[in-house]
Parts: structure tokens; C-alpha cells; sequence
């Protein structure tokens, strides 16, 4: 049922032109350009466990994501090629004026062409009338990430110790925070 409600969303929301001149001149429109967000169903778990299991050594579990759908104050999308694969996922958790990004993952196939920086100003803009600021973890040799985040306008404000399972023990997380409202 999910999966026709979006056909039909798409359909209404469907670009003509942009897909147009994507196939008569390919690269007239960035490849970013052609990925859409969507609302994430149950039915996408077994696409998002693989990317959640092909980009990390400690995944979230089924139970954890099935957590994020039951969770009144969670957001989860998937980010989906024109072909409609998923090549990636990101889930909010926005409450009492502040917004968290609990998780964006990108296919390995499709790293580095635009799909993290799309879901990233999605949800930024998602929480912008809905929070005052955005927060984020990031593993410090996740340098592609930390990055993103910088080049996006989040600022270093600290950061959790062994926060992280790794091979080794546990591993830090760098915090990341974002003004939504603008500063007077």
C-alpha cells in the first residue's frame, strides 16, 4: 500500500523536465539532482540493513530500525535513484525544540556523487521549523563525514568519549551542532 501511495506522490510531484534533459543531454543535470526522498516503509528494511551492513562494522540492528518507525518523535527516509533503488537512509529524531540526526548512510556504489550532502539539506530543512538547533555524532576516522558537516555549516562543540563500539574497544564521536534560527 506504501509503496503505491508514493508511486502516485511521485507521479503528481514527477519533474518532466529535469528527467527530460537528464536522458537527451546527460550532463545538463547533476546526478544529486535526480535522487528523491521519500518517506521510509517497512518494506524498505532489507535495502537498508544491506547498506547499513555494507558501511558498518557494528550495524544497527532490524529491531533498532523497527525502534525508529515506532518512535513518535522519529523521521527515517530513504534516498532513492531514478530507477527507484535505494542508495541510501537517514533518520531525525526531532523533540522539545532540538533536532538529532541519528543515522545517513550512503551505498558504497554511490559514495561521493551527492546522495549524503541531498539527505543532509533534507533533513536540515525538515528540522528547520521544527527546532532551533541540530545536533549530530560523528566518528573522528570518518574524516568524508566530518567534512560534509563543516562544509555544511555544523560546528565542533565537543566530544563523547568511547562513545562508539570498534575493533579496538570503543571509539570517540566528534559533536556536531547546527543554528536553525538565524542569529540577530
Amino acid at each position: 500500500m506504501w509503496k503505491l501511495l508514493h508511486k502516485l506522490k511521485d507521479a503528481v510531484i514527477y519533474d518532466a523536465d529535469r528527467e527530460f534533459y537528464a536522458k537527451v543531454f546527460p550532463d545538463s543535470v547533476a546526478p544529486r539532482d535526480l535522487l528523491r526522498l521519500r518517506k521510509m516503509d517497512h518494506a524498505d528494511l532489507p535495502r537498508v540493513l544491506t547498506i547499513e551492513n555494507e558501511n558498518y562494522e557494528f550495524p544497527w540492528s532490524e529491531g533498532i530500525f523497527k525502534d525508529c518507525f515506532r518512535a513518535i518523535n522519529y523521521t527515517n527516509w530513504v534516498c532513492e535513484a531514478p530507477d527507484d533503488s535505494i542508495v541510501g537512509y537517514c533518520i531525525i529524531s526531532v523533540m522539545a525544540g532540538e533536532a538529532h540526526i541519528m543515522n545517513i548512510s550512503v551505498s558504497p556504489r554511490f559514495q561521493r556523487q551527492g546522495a549524503g550532502r541531498k539527505m543532509l539539506e533534507h533533513l536540515i530543512e525538515y528540522a528547520r521549523s521544527r527546532a532551533e538547533k541540530i545536533f549530530l555524532e560523528v566518528r573522528p576516522s570518518n574524516p568524508g563525514a566530518i567534512d560534509l558537516y563543516r562544509k555544511t555549516g555544523f560546528r565542533e562543540i565537543g566530544v563523547r568519549k568511547n562513545y562508539y563500539p570498534a575493533k579496538q574497544g570503543r571509539e570517540d564521536a566528534i559533536m556536531f551542532e547546527l543554528d536553525l534560527v538565524p542569529r540577530l
